[in-house]
């Protein structure tokens, strides 16, 4: 974020970037990786697929390997849009998770028809057909998703596996799952349970009763979506850590958290550091590549806004994962600073100077982060947009990208104060 400086009266805002690193090689560096989830409908859109390249070294089909996806008809199976993802990875060196194989959901209804006996053959035909079609392409598999109920029973989430064939599917899917493709980790996924709760201590006991009896269980998967109203919680680390105990892996596997500016940057930074205090959580996906998808119509919960730009919670996550934010590629980096230029009762004018590194860029990006109830009324020199609560600009130039080599341009605003003078932040500056 950026620092605070005060100067006979004037306030001056400083942000700094130097050659960035990305969150796949700021995460590699850690000995993890740093994933999204992935629409294959939207690969062919330039800024998706280049955020996605540059960005990320795992992927995870969104909804593309759900059965209803690739086994709409019994024991006719079409992995086309899925195929088209892991190609996709696999030509950007990336590793790959695969989501889902057993889950209530986004069943096709022939699905929920069966007999018990049809239907445990179905489930472990539909495991060994998908597995052996992606064998030795996939890092890991959510063998089982979301089968506990929520609220504070811990008891089974009632579905045609459930209700049909018993506390025993959980356990006959992943001895499939390993026949299927030995090397693959294999997952257990869920929600609400990024806390200790009676949802989370289920799993816990079914994850030890499997390691104490050989089941092949070798990762758990945490979603850890989260909002104002369900914050990270307190023992969110401390929980990982016990499942990581019992001698499985643990994932951070669908992360998004509802929020702008600082306070979602802050989310985001406690998710990174409890992953990277905990040795066995070997990676995080964020669920979508950018606002403009993401499945929580309306928000902005990812870490790149609907036109791409870079939020200040991507510079937390990159910060967090030991990272250096902000550059673009070829060495070009830029530097921002803030200045009021005017102040009068209910409102101000502001200045951002925006200044080249070593190398010329052609474009620059930053965001600057108003204090609510403060809004912006007016703009100049520049290119604006905001997040959905309109606290949040990012800036981009409008025809002064171009800087040679330690030059500098500037844009302005102002600002309605709505009874609050505190100063805006700044984002890092992005260059290319």
């Amino acid at each position: 974020m950026a620092g605070l400086l005060a100067a006979a009266g004037v306030t001056t805002l400083a942000g700094t970037a130097r050659a960035a690193g990305t969150l796949g090689a700021a995460a590699a560096e850690k000995g993890r990786y740093f994933g999204a989830a992935v629409a294959a409908n939207h690969l062919g859109e330039a800024a998706y697929a280049t955020t996605l390249d540059t960005e990320f070294n795992s992927a995870t089909p969104e909804n593309e390997m759900k059965w209803d996806a690739v086994e709409s008809t019994r024991n006719s199976f079409t992995f086309g849009a899925a195929d088209q993802i892991v190609g996709h990875a696999q030509g950007k060196g990336m590793k790959v998770r695969g989501h889902t194989l057993v889950w209530h959901s986004q069943l096709p209804g022939w699905v929920s028809g069966l007999g018990a006996s049809d239907l445990r053959a179905a489930m472990n035909n539909h495991i060994t057909q998908v597995m052996l079609h992606y064998k030795g392409k996939i890092h890991s598999w959510d063998v089982v998703n979301e089968a506990f109920q929520d609220g504070g029973s811990g008891a089974r989430r009632s579905s045609p596996f459930q209700d049909k064939l018993g506390n025993g599917f959980i356990e006959e899917a992943f001895r499939t799952a390993r026949a299927a493709d030995p090397a693959a980790k294999l997952c257990y996924n869920d929600y609400n349970t990024d806390g200790a709760n009676a949802k989370s201590n289920a799993v816990y006991a079914m994850v030890k009763d499997f390691k104490a009896r050989g089941v092949p269980i070798d990762c758990v998967g945490f979603q850890s979506h989260f909002n104002s109203a369900s914050p990270v919680p307190g023992d969110y680390r401390a929980n990982l850590q016990r499942f990581a105990d019992l001698g499985v892996d643990v994932q951070i596997t669908e992360l998004d958290i509802e929020g702008s500016g600082s306070s979602q940057a802050a989310s985001y930074t406690t998710v990174v550091n409890a992953c990277l205090d905990v040795s066995r959580c070997t990676g995080i996906t964020v669920w979508g590549v950018t606002d403009k998808y993401s499945w929580r119509s309306g928000g902005t919960p990812l870490l790149f806004d609907g036109n791409y730009a870079k939020k200040p919670a991507y510079t937390a996550v990159l910060t967090a994962l030991g990272g250096s934010g902000g550059g673009g590629g070829g060495g070009a980096t830029c530097t921002v600073s803030y200045t009021r230029t005017d102040d009068w009762n209910t409102g101000y004018n502001g200045r951002v100077t925006v200044t080249a590194g070593s190398a010329a860029v052609s474009g620059w990006t930053t965001t600057v982060t108003m204090t609510s109830p403060q809004k912006i009324s007016a703009t100049w020199n520049g290119t604006p947009s905001w997040d959905s609560s309109g606290n949040v600009m990012t800036m981009r130039p409008n025809g002064n990208g171009n800087l040679a080599a330690g030059a500098s341009t500037s844009f302005g605003f102002t600002v309605t104060k709505n009874g609050s003078s505190a100063a805006p932040t700044l984002g890092t500056c992005t260059a290319s």
